[in-house]
């Protein structure tokens, strides 16, 4: 005779403990290399090019880990992104 039980099972109750770890999302819009000299240089209204076009998708991290791309979009005058594609 099998057992049921209305508990949940011991990888349920594992999972319900991560829903309230918190973890740092991060969007990259692009990146580039330049040398310290021109890093001090900066200054504001300073233009720094990167080496992603304006058409290419941002990247989304969680922890510094790449899990999704997406377009940047505009959300109650705060920017945001719609995800395209999970990696």
């Amino acid at each position: 005779m099998a057992e049921t039980s209305d508990n949940p099972t011991p990888s349920d109750n594992n999972l319900e403990l991560l829903y309230s770890v918190p973890v740092e999302l991060s969007v990259q819009l692009g990146a580039c290399m330049m040398p310290m000299k021109k890093v001090l240089e900066l200054t504001p209204g300073s233009v720094v090019q990167l080496d992603k076009k304006a058409d290419q998708p941002a990247d989304l991290y969680v922890n510094d880990k790449l899990i999704a791309q997406g377009e940047i979009v505009v959300v109650d005058n705060a920017f945001g992104i719609k995800i395209t594609k999970l990696t």
